[in-house]
């Protein structure tokens, strides 16, 4: 399965309006995807639950890796990456 690990530079981390954007735009691939936040050594949860996003508590200037499996993983991959580098609708710090 691949993955990519990416460092969350947005103010607000991924809480709120932020994890909602992220967890929609998760949504649209038919791929399994999981995010675990590696600062906080969380379990990898579902990608397309705000819930389960929610509890793994990810703060800006956290590093998560997402994993996806199947059919579109990779574009899966790389728009989650995108997303979350061009600050999650906020704007993303250095």
């Amino acid at each position: 399965m691949p993955s990519i690990d990416v460092r969350v530079r947005n103010p607000s981390g991924l809480h709120a309006r932020p994890a909602t954007t992220f967890t929609e735009a998760a949504a649209r691939f038919e791929s399994r995807i999981t995010i675990e936040n590696l600062d906080r050594s969380s379990r990898a949860v579902d990608a397309k639950s705000i819930l389960f996003l929610l509890t793994i508590g990810v703060l800006s200037g956290h590093r998560v890796r997402i994993t996806a499996d199947g059919p579109d993983a990779d574009a899966a991959l790389a728009t989650l990456r995108d997303l979350i580098e061009a600050g999650l609708g906020e704007a993303a710090e250095a």
